[in-house]
């Protein structure tokens, strides 16, 4: 059996079923330029030939070779560069890949494939990633996501009846993220939006929102993150603190000091937010206790204001994006069309 010693092995799952849309079984693996790659096909089913495939965005799959079972041969596509591509059969049903001196032209989505043979159908397995970072990313740094978090405004809040969170992801690499929302004990994926995944000089960045109506303005929500950076391997899962206590806390107090209950033993649950609390590092439940410099009420009131307006500002700026995208499109058909005539 071939080795190759220092290089990364990755498993594809079997391929079991046509695959025509596997976004949300896409992996994405990151690897240095000049490293190696192995790419591992565990089959269901006897085969006689194993089909390897490239998809670049903007572009057709490209078949970039095939293994012949019974010969161990491998036969490249033309325009393929022989010496970087292997391919052999590992153990039983395992066949491997392997890419080795990866080049920044390398990044893709990779899937093997099979033919079925009572109906002729190509049948895909799940579909592989692979990002080849430039020489400038140091791929040993941390470059998860760096989640900051917009509560919603007073102003929205009153307004709409309604809260928007806004969950901001940056400095992250690769760019291969996916982003949800659930309530923060719940498991149904809620309905949210996003905006595309921008590049930030050698790292991206991106956002999502959601917004809670009435009904669900008493619970928590959280916003969680899929990357293949995240520290441990782990889900990030961003909480947010329920619309209806953001409004708790953003409250000015309206009492004056002299109207806090000096006698903490006789605070019943209707004067608790007269309780003053004389040590501040006995504070459990900020939405109990007297609020004794209001500076820290308005820089909260202003935060929330501030995230409902880069809330905006975010959406407009994807919006004028997407205007002009479809100017650019409408300029180039309209020209066409001129020289067509």
């Amino acid at each position: 059996m071939m080795r190759f010693p220092g290089v990364l092995l990755v498993f594809l799952a079997p391929v079991t079923q046509v695959s025509s849309n596997v976004e949300g079984d896409k992996m994405s693996v990151t690897r240095a330029t000049g490293s190696s790659l192995v790419i591992t096909c565990d089959l269901t089913q006897n085969t006689n030939y194993i089909h390897w495939y490239r998809f670049r965005e903007g572009t057709v799959p490209q078949r970039l070779l095939y293994y012949d079972v019974s010969s161990s041969k491998v036969t490249l596509e033309s325009g393929i560069s022989p010496g970087r591509y292997h391919a052999y059969q590992s153990a039983g049903k395992s066949y491997q890949f392997v890419i080795s001196n990866l080049e920044e032209s390398d990044s893709g989505t990779y899937y093997c494939a099979v033919w079925e043979k009572h109906n002729w159908k190509k049948i895909f397995g799940k579909a592989l990633e692979l990002i080849v970072a430039p020489y400038d990313i140091n791929l040993a740094s941390d470059i998860s996501p760096k989640p900051t978090v917009f509560l919603p405004s007073i102003a929205e809040i009153k307004l709409h009846n309604a809260g928007t969170y806004l969950c901001l992801l940056e400095n992250f690499f690769p760019n291969v993220i996916k982003v949800y929302w659930k309530e923060k004990n719940g498991n149904k994926v809620l309905e949210s939006q996003q905006g595309n995944t921008m590049r930030t000089t050698n790292t991206y960045m991106k956002f999502s929102w959601l917004t809670v109506s009435k009904t669900a303005m008493d619970k928590e929500h959280k916003c969680v993150v899929k990357h293949e950076k995240n520290r441990g391997g782990v889900d990030q899962e961003i909480i947010f603190p329920s619309v209806n206590e953001v409004v708790s806390s953003a409250v000015m107090p309206t009492d004056s000091p002299n109207d806090c209950l000096k006698d903490e033993s006789k605070v019943s649950d209707s004067d608790s937010r007269k309780a003053c609390v004389r040590n501040e590092s006995e504070v459990t439940n900020s939405t109990k206790a007297c609020l004794k410099d209001e500076s820290n009420t308005l820089q909260l009131q202003l935060e929330n204001t501030s995230a409902y307006y880069t809330y905006l500002l975010l959406l407009l700026k994807s919006s004028l994006y997407f205007a002009t995208t479809i100017s650019c499109l409408f300029r180039r058909t309209v020209c066409s069309s001129g020289k067509t005539s």
